[in-house]
Protein backbone atom coordinates (compact mmCIF):
# COMPACT_ATOMS: atom_id res chain seq x y z
CA UNK A 1 0.00 0.00 0.00
CA UNK A 2 1.49 3.22 -1.15
CA UNK A 3 1.44 5.56 1.87
CA UNK A 4 2.47 8.70 0.27
CA UNK A 5 0.48 11.15 -1.73
CA UNK A 6 4.32 11.18 -4.10
CA UNK A 7 6.81 9.87 -3.86
CA UNK A 8 9.89 9.88 -6.23
CA UNK A 9 13.53 9.79 -6.65
CA UNK A 10 15.26 12.77 -5.59
CA UNK A 11 16.84 12.51 -9.42
CA UNK A 12 13.44 12.11 -10.74
CA UNK A 13 11.74 14.92 -8.05
CA UNK A 14 14.64 17.74 -9.50
CA UNK A 15 13.62 16.45 -13.34
CA UNK A 16 9.88 16.86 -13.12
CA UNK A 17 7.90 19.75 -13.86
CA UNK A 18 6.30 21.20 -10.11
CA UNK A 19 2.90 21.36 -11.98
CA UNK A 20 3.15 17.55 -12.65
CA UNK A 21 4.34 16.92 -8.95
CA UNK A 22 1.31 18.96 -7.88
CA UNK A 23 -1.24 16.77 -10.17
CA UNK A 24 0.15 13.84 -8.81
CA UNK A 25 -0.44 15.01 -4.95
CA UNK A 26 -3.78 16.44 -5.87
CA UNK A 27 -4.86 13.09 -7.53
CA UNK A 28 -3.91 11.41 -4.30
CA UNK A 29 -5.30 13.67 -1.89
CA UNK A 30 -9.19 12.48 -1.31
CA UNK A 31 -10.11 15.42 0.54
CA UNK A 32 -11.47 18.59 -1.42
CA UNK A 33 -8.33 20.65 -2.00
CA UNK A 34 -7.93 23.46 -0.77
CA UNK A 35 -6.57 26.80 -2.48
CA UNK A 36 -3.61 27.32 0.96
CA UNK A 37 -3.00 23.10 0.92
CA UNK A 38 -2.10 23.71 -3.45
CA UNK A 39 -0.05 26.82 -2.30
CA UNK A 40 2.18 25.52 0.48
CA UNK A 41 2.73 22.26 -1.45
CA UNK A 42 3.70 24.36 -4.58
CA UNK A 43 6.12 26.78 -1.96
CA UNK A 44 7.41 22.93 -0.58
CA UNK A 45 8.28 21.76 -3.86
CA UNK A 46 10.28 25.01 -4.56
CA UNK A 47 11.85 24.85 -1.93
CA UNK A 48 13.31 21.62 -1.92
CA UNK A 49 14.11 21.66 -6.28
CA UNK A 50 16.41 24.15 -4.94
CA UNK A 51 18.15 22.01 -1.47
CA UNK A 52 18.13 18.82 -2.70
CA UNK A 53 20.37 19.98 -5.64
CA UNK A 54 23.46 18.14 -4.25
CA UNK A 55 21.98 14.72 -2.99
CA UNK A 56 20.69 11.74 -4.37
CA UNK A 57 17.67 9.62 -2.38
CA UNK A 58 14.24 9.19 -2.27
CA UNK A 59 11.41 11.66 -1.36
CA UNK A 60 8.08 11.36 0.16
CA UNK A 61 5.18 13.79 -0.04
CA UNK A 62 2.54 13.70 2.75
CA UNK A 63 3.62 10.50 3.90
CA UNK A 64 1.31 8.61 6.37
CA UNK A 65 1.66 7.95 9.84
CA UNK A 66 -1.42 5.60 10.94
CA UNK A 67 -0.51 5.39 14.55
CA UNK A 68 -1.71 8.96 15.14
CA UNK A 69 -3.88 9.72 11.57
CA UNK A 70 -1.53 12.25 10.34
CA UNK A 71 0.94 12.67 7.83
CA UNK A 72 4.65 14.11 7.38
CA UNK A 73 5.04 16.95 4.89
CA UNK A 74 8.56 15.83 3.51
CA UNK A 75 9.80 12.36 4.54
CA UNK A 76 13.17 12.27 2.58
CA UNK A 77 15.74 9.60 2.72
CA UNK A 78 19.42 10.63 1.98
CA UNK A 79 22.19 8.05 2.65
CA UNK A 80 21.90 6.83 6.11
CA UNK A 81 19.62 9.28 7.11
CA UNK A 82 15.76 9.57 7.66
CA UNK A 83 14.72 13.27 7.48
CA UNK A 84 11.52 14.57 8.63
CA UNK A 85 10.42 17.19 7.46
CA UNK A 86 7.58 19.78 9.25
CA UNK A 87 6.64 23.21 6.93
CA UNK A 88 5.20 25.94 8.51
CA UNK A 89 4.49 27.64 5.32
CA UNK A 90 4.73 31.31 6.30
CA UNK A 91 5.06 31.46 9.95
CA UNK A 92 7.79 33.24 10.97
CA UNK A 93 8.06 31.88 15.10
CA UNK A 94 8.60 28.11 16.00
CA UNK A 95 5.56 26.60 18.06
CA UNK A 96 5.91 24.55 21.31
CA UNK A 97 3.37 22.54 19.37
CA UNK A 98 5.10 22.26 15.98
CA UNK A 99 7.96 20.80 17.52
CA UNK A 100 6.60 18.04 19.57
CA UNK A 101 4.63 17.19 16.18
CA UNK A 102 7.70 16.62 14.10
CA UNK A 103 9.61 14.89 17.37
CA UNK A 104 6.28 12.76 17.75
CA UNK A 105 6.89 11.68 14.08
CA UNK A 106 10.15 10.88 14.15
CA UNK A 107 9.53 8.65 17.43
CA UNK A 108 6.87 6.76 15.74
CA UNK A 109 8.50 6.00 12.86
CA UNK A 110 11.20 4.70 15.22
CA UNK A 111 9.16 2.49 17.54
CA UNK A 112 6.88 1.52 14.73
CA UNK A 113 8.34 1.09 11.68
CA UNK A 114 10.77 -2.40 11.62
CA UNK A 115 13.00 -0.44 9.03
CA UNK A 116 13.89 2.92 10.71
CA UNK A 117 14.76 1.13 14.16
CA UNK A 118 18.04 1.61 14.10
CA UNK A 119 18.53 4.17 11.68
CA UNK A 120 19.61 7.97 12.51
CA UNK A 121 15.83 9.97 12.40
CA UNK A 122 16.22 14.02 12.11
CA UNK A 123 13.27 15.84 12.95
CA UNK A 124 12.96 18.91 10.91
CA UNK A 125 10.75 22.21 11.84
CA UNK A 126 11.25 24.54 9.32
CA UNK A 127 9.26 27.87 9.44
CA UNK A 128 9.19 29.40 5.90
CA UNK A 129 9.48 33.19 7.09
CA UNK A 130 11.87 32.88 9.96
CA UNK A 131 15.01 34.50 9.43
CA UNK A 132 16.74 32.75 12.53
CA UNK A 133 20.26 30.42 12.64
CA UNK A 134 19.33 27.08 12.68
CA UNK A 135 19.87 25.04 15.99
CA UNK A 136 22.15 22.80 17.09
CA UNK A 137 21.82 19.00 15.44
CA UNK A 138 22.69 16.53 18.52
CA UNK A 139 21.02 13.17 19.87
CA UNK A 140 18.71 13.31 22.43
CA UNK A 141 19.30 11.36 26.08
CA UNK A 142 17.41 8.38 25.41
CA UNK A 143 20.66 7.37 22.93
CA UNK A 144 18.04 5.82 20.24
CA UNK A 145 19.25 7.69 16.63
CA UNK A 146 16.49 10.16 17.02
CA UNK A 147 18.04 13.40 17.21
CA UNK A 148 16.28 16.60 19.23
CA UNK A 149 13.97 18.77 16.85
CA UNK A 150 15.84 21.11 14.52
CA UNK A 151 14.55 24.32 13.80
CA UNK A 152 15.33 25.95 10.23
CA UNK A 153 15.21 28.25 8.14
CA UNK A 154 14.28 27.75 4.60
CA UNK A 155 17.94 29.35 3.63
CA UNK A 156 19.57 26.27 6.12
CA UNK A 157 18.01 23.37 5.41
CA UNK A 158 20.47 22.66 2.93
CA UNK A 159 23.38 23.15 5.54
CA UNK A 160 21.17 20.84 8.43
CA UNK A 161 20.84 18.16 6.23
CA UNK A 162 25.16 18.01 5.87
CA UNK A 163 25.14 18.38 9.30
CA UNK A 164 22.98 15.26 10.04
CA UNK A 165 24.98 12.79 7.51
CA UNK A 166 28.50 14.07 9.23
CA UNK A 167 26.39 12.59 12.10
CA UNK A 168 25.76 9.31 10.13
CA UNK A 169 28.96 9.55 8.62
CA UNK A 170 29.43 5.43 8.47
CA UNK A 171 26.49 3.89 8.72
CA UNK A 172 25.15 1.69 5.89
CA UNK A 173 23.08 3.44 3.33
CA UNK A 174 19.53 2.88 3.19
CA UNK A 175 17.89 0.97 0.54
CA UNK A 176 14.60 3.15 -0.16
CA UNK A 177 12.32 -0.07 -1.70
CA UNK A 178 13.53 -2.39 1.24
CA UNK A 179 12.48 0.69 3.51
CA UNK A 180 9.29 0.88 1.70
CA UNK A 181 8.48 -2.61 2.24
CA UNK A 182 9.08 -3.32 5.37
CA UNK A 183 6.27 -3.55 8.06
CA UNK A 184 4.82 -0.34 9.82
CA UNK A 185 3.26 -2.28 13.13
CA UNK A 186 1.81 0.29 15.39
CA UNK A 187 0.06 -0.08 18.86
CA UNK A 188 -3.37 0.92 18.81
CA UNK A 189 -5.40 2.55 22.03
CA UNK A 190 -8.38 0.55 22.78
CA UNK A 191 -10.22 3.15 21.28
CA UNK A 192 -8.17 3.19 18.04
CA UNK A 193 -9.00 -0.74 18.12
CA UNK A 194 -12.32 -0.85 19.20
CA UNK A 195 -13.22 1.25 16.17
CA UNK A 196 -11.22 -0.70 13.90
CA UNK A 197 -12.91 -4.20 15.64
CA UNK A 198 -16.42 -2.55 14.64
CA UNK A 199 -15.55 -1.67 11.05
CA UNK A 200 -15.37 -5.33 10.71
CA UNK A 201 -11.56 -5.69 11.42
CA UNK A 202 -10.20 -8.60 13.51
CA UNK A 203 -8.22 -8.68 16.37
CA UNK A 204 -4.76 -10.01 14.44
CA UNK A 205 -5.52 -7.19 11.80
CA UNK A 206 -5.35 -4.47 14.75
CA UNK A 207 -2.09 -6.12 16.78
CA UNK A 208 1.13 -4.76 16.73
CA UNK A 209 2.98 -8.15 15.93
CA UNK A 210 3.19 -11.65 15.17
CA UNK A 211 3.34 -12.49 18.78
CA UNK A 212 0.44 -10.45 19.72
CA UNK A 213 -1.48 -11.18 16.86
CA UNK A 214 -1.52 -14.35 17.62
CA UNK A 215 -1.92 -14.57 21.01
CA UNK A 216 -5.53 -12.65 20.51
CA UNK A 217 -6.17 -14.85 17.66
CA UNK A 218 -5.48 -18.33 19.72
CA UNK A 219 -7.63 -16.78 22.67
CA UNK A 220 -10.32 -15.61 20.60
CA UNK A 221 -10.79 -18.66 18.43
CA UNK A 222 -11.20 -19.95 21.42
CA UNK A 223 -13.77 -18.29 22.81
CA UNK A 224 -15.62 -18.20 19.71
CA UNK A 225 -15.55 -22.50 19.80
CA UNK A 226 -16.80 -22.40 23.33
CA UNK A 227 -19.27 -20.33 22.31
CA UNK A 228 -20.04 -22.31 18.92
CA UNK A 229 -19.87 -26.02 21.33
CA UNK A 230 -22.46 -24.21 23.98
CA UNK A 231 -25.05 -23.36 21.30
CA UNK A 232 -25.03 -26.54 19.49
CA UNK A 233 -25.34 -28.91 22.53
CA UNK A 234 -27.43 -26.11 24.55
CA UNK A 235 -24.93 -25.70 27.39
CA UNK A 236 -24.37 -23.36 29.81
CA UNK A 237 -20.07 -22.36 30.13
CA UNK A 238 -18.07 -19.68 31.72
CA UNK A 239 -14.97 -18.72 30.58
CA UNK A 240 -12.10 -17.37 32.48
CA UNK A 241 -9.92 -15.58 30.46
CA UNK A 242 -6.15 -13.92 31.91
CA UNK A 243 -3.41 -11.95 30.80
CA UNK A 244 -0.52 -10.19 31.47
CA UNK A 245 -1.37 -5.78 31.82
CA UNK A 246 -1.37 -4.63 28.58
CA UNK A 247 -2.02 -8.21 26.42
CA UNK A 248 -5.83 -7.38 24.95
CA UNK A 249 -8.09 -9.13 27.91
CA UNK A 250 -10.62 -5.89 26.84
CA UNK A 251 -9.75 -6.54 23.20
CA UNK A 252 -10.71 -10.65 23.00
CA UNK A 253 -14.09 -8.74 24.90
CA UNK A 254 -14.71 -6.39 22.17
CA UNK A 255 -13.45 -8.91 19.58
CA UNK A 256 -16.36 -11.39 20.04
CA UNK A 257 -19.38 -8.82 21.31
CA UNK A 258 -18.35 -6.45 17.92
CA UNK A 259 -18.98 -9.75 15.84
CA UNK A 260 -22.26 -10.15 16.81
CA UNK A 261 -24.03 -7.05 17.65
CA UNK A 262 -26.75 -7.72 15.38
CA UNK A 263 -30.01 -8.15 17.74
CA UNK A 264 -31.72 -11.02 15.22
CA UNK A 265 -28.80 -12.99 15.86
CA UNK A 266 -28.71 -16.11 18.67
CA UNK A 267 -25.35 -15.10 19.36
CA UNK A 268 -25.62 -11.46 20.35
CA UNK A 269 -23.89 -10.87 22.80
CA UNK A 270 -23.16 -7.76 25.38
CA UNK A 271 -19.66 -6.56 26.74
CA UNK A 272 -20.26 -5.66 30.13
CA UNK A 273 -17.49 -3.26 31.81
CA UNK A 274 -17.99 -1.63 35.97
CA UNK A 275 -15.35 1.01 34.50
CA UNK A 276 -17.82 3.71 33.70
CA UNK A 277 -15.71 6.19 32.30
CA UNK A 278 -14.02 3.54 29.63
CA UNK A 279 -17.53 2.65 28.54
CA UNK A 280 -18.74 5.97 28.07
CA UNK A 281 -15.70 7.19 26.28
CA UNK A 282 -16.21 3.58 24.38
CA UNK A 283 -19.48 4.86 23.36
CA UNK A 284 -19.21 7.88 22.45
CA UNK A 285 -16.36 7.05 20.34
CA UNK A 286 -17.81 4.57 18.24
CA UNK A 287 -20.62 6.34 17.81
CA UNK A 288 -19.05 8.96 16.39
CA UNK A 289 -17.13 7.16 13.76
CA UNK A 290 -19.88 5.38 13.07
CA UNK A 291 -21.52 8.84 12.06
CA UNK A 292 -18.71 9.71 9.88
CA UNK A 293 -18.26 6.92 8.15
CA UNK A 294 -22.02 6.71 7.22
CA UNK A 295 -21.93 10.34 6.18
CA UNK A 296 -18.90 9.52 4.19
CA UNK A 297 -20.80 7.22 2.43
CA UNK A 298 -23.37 9.31 1.64
CA UNK A 299 -25.50 7.91 4.01
CA UNK A 300 -26.61 10.60 6.73
CA UNK A 301 -26.96 9.08 10.27
CA UNK A 302 -28.20 11.08 13.79
CA UNK A 303 -25.27 10.66 16.51
CA UNK A 304 -28.62 9.59 18.70
CA UNK A 305 -29.25 6.80 16.81
CA UNK A 306 -25.70 5.42 16.31
CA UNK A 307 -25.08 6.11 20.39
CA UNK A 308 -28.03 3.75 21.13
CA UNK A 309 -26.74 1.07 18.37
CA UNK A 310 -23.42 1.19 19.98
CA UNK A 311 -25.06 1.29 23.46
CA UNK A 312 -27.09 -1.91 23.35
CA UNK A 313 -23.87 -3.95 22.83
CA UNK A 314 -21.31 -2.29 25.40
CA UNK A 315 -22.73 -1.67 28.83
CA UNK A 316 -21.88 -0.54 32.29
CA UNK A 317 -22.10 -3.66 34.26
CA UNK A 318 -24.16 -1.99 36.81
CA UNK A 319 -26.92 -0.60 34.53
CA UNK A 320 -27.51 -4.72 33.06
CA UNK A 321 -27.92 -5.91 36.09
CA UNK A 322 -30.07 -3.40 37.15
CA UNK A 323 -32.66 -4.79 34.12
CA UNK A 324 -31.91 -7.76 34.88
CA UNK A 325 -33.62 -6.99 38.52
CA UNK A 326 -36.74 -5.32 36.81
CA UNK A 327 -37.38 -7.86 34.18
CA UNK A 328 -37.19 -11.28 36.06
CA UNK A 329 -37.17 -13.21 32.39
CA UNK A 330 -33.82 -13.97 30.74
CA UNK A 331 -31.83 -11.28 29.43
CA UNK A 332 -31.63 -10.70 25.32
CA UNK A 333 -28.15 -12.02 24.86
CA UNK A 334 -27.07 -15.44 25.55
CA UNK A 335 -23.52 -14.29 25.56
CA UNK A 336 -22.24 -11.96 28.26
CA UNK A 337 -18.76 -10.83 28.59
CA UNK A 338 -17.23 -9.37 31.92
CA UNK A 339 -14.40 -7.30 31.60
CA UNK A 340 -12.24 -7.23 35.19
CA UNK A 341 -14.26 -9.61 36.71
CA UNK A 342 -12.27 -9.72 39.54
CA UNK A 343 -13.93 -6.31 40.39
CA UNK A 344 -17.06 -8.01 41.11
CA UNK A 345 -18.67 -7.22 44.99
CA UNK A 346 -18.79 -9.39 47.14
CA UNK A 347 -22.34 -10.37 48.82
CA UNK A 348 -21.61 -7.90 51.67
CA UNK A 349 -21.19 -5.08 49.58
CA UNK A 350 -23.92 -5.92 47.18
CA UNK A 351 -26.62 -6.88 49.91
CA UNK A 352 -25.58 -3.55 51.07
CA UNK A 353 -25.99 -1.09 48.20
CA UNK A 354 -28.99 -3.18 47.21
CA UNK A 355 -30.36 -2.22 50.01
CA UNK A 356 -29.71 1.39 50.42
CA UNK A 357 -29.77 2.34 46.43
CA UNK A 358 -32.59 -0.10 45.13
CA UNK A 359 -34.90 -0.49 48.17
CA UNK A 360 -34.29 -4.31 48.23
CA UNK A 361 -33.64 -5.13 51.38
CA UNK A 362 -33.77 -9.66 51.03
CA UNK A 363 -30.80 -8.83 48.39
CA UNK A 364 -28.55 -11.75 49.57
CA UNK A 365 -25.98 -12.91 46.56
CA UNK A 366 -22.86 -11.41 45.94
CA UNK A 367 -22.34 -10.06 42.51
CA UNK A 368 -21.10 -12.74 40.13
CA UNK A 369 -23.59 -15.23 41.79
CA UNK A 370 -26.42 -12.89 40.49
CA UNK A 371 -24.76 -11.87 37.46
CA UNK A 372 -24.58 -16.19 36.93
CA UNK A 373 -28.40 -16.50 37.33
CA UNK A 374 -29.27 -13.92 35.09
CA UNK A 375 -27.62 -16.04 32.38
CA UNK A 376 -28.87 -19.03 33.77
CA UNK A 377 -32.06 -17.92 33.25
CA UNK A 378 -32.43 -19.10 29.43
CA UNK A 379 -33.84 -22.45 28.92
CA UNK A 380 -30.95 -23.42 26.18
CA UNK A 381 -27.45 -22.00 26.34
CA UNK A 382 -25.69 -19.03 27.28
CA UNK A 383 -21.86 -18.38 28.01
CA UNK A 384 -20.42 -15.53 29.80
CA UNK A 385 -16.53 -14.72 29.55
CA UNK A 386 -14.92 -13.02 32.49
CA UNK A 387 -11.71 -10.82 31.80
CA UNK A 388 -9.62 -11.24 34.39
CA UNK A 389 -6.48 -9.15 35.53
CA UNK A 390 -4.45 -9.95 38.43
CA UNK A 391 -4.30 -8.19 41.62
CA UNK A 392 -6.04 -5.44 40.72
CA UNK A 393 -8.61 -5.33 43.14
CA UNK A 394 -8.33 -2.02 44.93
CA UNK A 395 -11.55 -0.95 46.41
CA UNK A 396 -13.44 -2.05 49.33
CA UNK A 397 -15.79 -4.91 48.63
CA UNK A 398 -14.22 -6.20 45.25
CA UNK A 399 -14.48 -10.33 45.61
CA UNK A 400 -11.69 -11.14 42.97
CA UNK A 401 -12.32 -14.62 41.30
CA UNK A 402 -12.86 -16.55 44.02
CA UNK A 403 -16.09 -15.20 44.51
CA UNK A 404 -17.25 -16.68 41.29
CA UNK A 405 -15.55 -20.18 41.25
CA UNK A 406 -17.33 -20.23 44.76
CA UNK A 407 -20.44 -19.23 42.51
CA UNK A 408 -20.45 -21.52 39.98
CA UNK A 409 -19.44 -24.58 42.86
CA UNK A 410 -22.41 -23.94 45.36
CA UNK A 411 -25.07 -22.37 43.14
CA UNK A 412 -24.57 -23.41 39.37
CA UNK A 413 -23.36 -26.91 39.35
CA UNK A 414 -24.50 -27.58 35.98
CA UNK A 415 -22.56 -25.01 34.65
CA UNK A 416 -19.30 -26.49 32.26
CA UNK A 417 -16.13 -24.52 33.64
CA UNK A 418 -13.17 -23.19 31.53
CA UNK A 419 -10.38 -21.75 32.97
CA UNK A 420 -7.13 -20.50 32.02
CA UNK A 421 -4.28 -22.25 33.05
CA UNK A 422 -2.33 -19.37 34.64
CA UNK A 423 -5.88 -18.67 37.07
CA UNK A 424 -3.62 -21.10 39.61
CA UNK A 425 -0.47 -17.81 39.18
CA UNK A 426 -0.64 -15.84 42.89
CA UNK A 427 -1.48 -12.99 41.89
CA UNK A 428 -5.39 -13.88 40.54
CA UNK A 429 -5.85 -15.21 44.32
CA UNK A 430 -7.62 -18.30 43.28
CA UNK A 431 -5.49 -20.96 44.49
CA UNK A 432 -7.36 -22.64 47.54
CA UNK A 433 -10.99 -22.55 46.11
CA UNK A 434 -9.44 -24.04 42.56
CA UNK A 435 -8.49 -26.92 44.19
CA UNK A 436 -11.83 -27.54 45.10
CA UNK A 437 -12.80 -27.76 41.61
CA UNK A 438 -9.74 -30.48 40.70
CA UNK A 439 -12.89 -33.32 41.09
CA UNK A 440 -15.43 -31.22 39.48
CA UNK A 441 -16.44 -33.25 35.84
CA UNK A 442 -17.10 -30.37 33.84
CA UNK A 443 -13.64 -27.91 34.68
CA UNK A 444 -11.58 -27.64 31.53
CA UNK A 445 -7.95 -26.17 31.73
CA UNK A 446 -6.98 -24.55 28.39
CA UNK A 447 -3.51 -22.75 28.03
CA UNK A 448 -5.12 -21.05 25.00
CA UNK A 449 -7.62 -18.65 27.37
CA UNK A 450 -4.47 -16.97 28.87
CA UNK A 451 -2.81 -13.66 27.11
CA UNK A 452 0.62 -13.70 27.50
CA UNK A 453 2.03 -11.29 24.95
CA UNK A 454 2.34 -7.51 26.07
CA UNK A 455 0.38 -5.44 23.35
CA UNK A 456 1.65 -1.99 24.84
CA UNK A 457 5.63 -2.66 25.56
CA UNK A 458 5.89 -2.98 22.26
CA UNK A 459 9.71 -2.75 22.66
CA UNK A 460 10.25 -5.71 24.84
CA UNK A 461 7.51 -8.88 25.39
CA UNK A 462 9.48 -9.76 28.76
CA UNK A 463 8.60 -6.32 30.84
CA UNK A 464 5.68 -7.86 32.47
CA UNK A 465 7.58 -11.31 33.51
CA UNK A 466 10.16 -8.96 35.38
CA UNK A 467 7.38 -6.79 37.35
CA UNK A 468 6.40 -10.54 38.17
CA UNK A 469 9.41 -11.51 39.35
CA UNK A 470 10.09 -8.81 41.41
CA UNK A 471 6.92 -8.73 42.91
CA UNK A 472 7.53 -12.48 43.81
CA UNK A 473 10.62 -11.15 45.44
CA UNK A 474 12.41 -13.44 42.87
CA UNK A 475 15.75 -11.61 42.35
CA UNK A 476 17.69 -13.87 40.45
CA UNK A 477 14.73 -14.54 37.82
CA UNK A 478 14.32 -10.13 37.81
CA UNK A 479 17.89 -10.50 37.25
CA UNK A 480 18.27 -12.99 34.58
CA UNK A 481 15.18 -10.69 32.72
CA UNK A 482 16.36 -7.40 33.25
CA UNK A 483 19.42 -8.26 31.71
CA UNK A 484 17.75 -9.63 28.15
CA UNK A 485 16.01 -5.83 28.31
CA UNK A 486 18.89 -3.67 28.89
CA UNK A 487 19.61 -2.86 24.67
CA UNK A 488 16.01 -2.33 24.34
CA UNK A 489 13.92 -1.04 27.20
CA UNK A 490 14.31 1.92 29.32
CA UNK A 491 14.07 0.54 32.72
CA UNK A 492 15.40 1.60 35.83
CA UNK A 493 14.68 0.52 39.62
CA UNK A 494 14.20 3.31 41.96
CA UNK A 495 12.41 3.58 45.71
CA UNK A 496 12.96 7.36 45.64
CA UNK A 497 9.30 8.64 43.98
CA UNK A 498 11.50 12.31 42.95
CA UNK A 499 13.66 10.46 41.32
CA UNK A 500 11.31 8.61 39.31
CA UNK A 501 9.20 11.45 38.56
CA UNK A 502 12.40 13.20 37.32
CA UNK A 503 13.28 10.18 35.13
CA UNK A 504 10.66 10.70 33.33
CA UNK A 505 9.97 13.98 32.82
CA UNK A 506 13.57 13.90 31.47
CA UNK A 507 13.24 10.88 29.21
CA UNK A 508 9.35 12.23 27.78
CA UNK A 509 9.14 13.30 23.95
CA UNK A 510 6.91 15.68 21.92
CA UNK A 511 3.34 14.74 22.94
CA UNK A 512 4.26 11.61 24.92
CA UNK A 513 2.65 11.33 28.14
CA UNK A 514 3.61 9.62 31.54
CA UNK A 515 2.44 9.65 34.90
Amino acid sequence: MKRAYYSASIADFKASNSEQILGTLAGNNPFTLEHSQRNAWLEEIRILKEVLTPYDGQIYFEYAIPRMGKRIDVLLIIGPALVVLEFKVGDTDFTLAGTDQVWDYAVDLKNFHEASHSRLIAPILCASRSDSVASPVFLSPHNDRVLRPIHCSVGLIGPVIERILTVARGEATIDPGEWERARYSPTPTIIEAAMALYKGHSVHEISRSDASATNLSVTSDTVAEVIRESRQGNLKSICFVTGVPGAGKTLVGLNIATQHSDLTDKLYSVFLSGNGPLVAILREALARDRVANEQASGRPMRIGQARSEVGAFIQNVHHFRDECLRDPGPPIEHVALFDEAQRAWDQNETSSFMRRKKNTPNFDQSEPEFLISCLDRHPDWAVIVCLVGGGQEINRGEAGIREWIRALKQSFPDWHIYISSRLTDSEYGAGKILKELEMHPRVTKKDELHLAVSMRSFRAENVSSLVKQLLDMEPDGARGALNKLRDKYPIVITRDLSKAKHWLRERARGSERYG
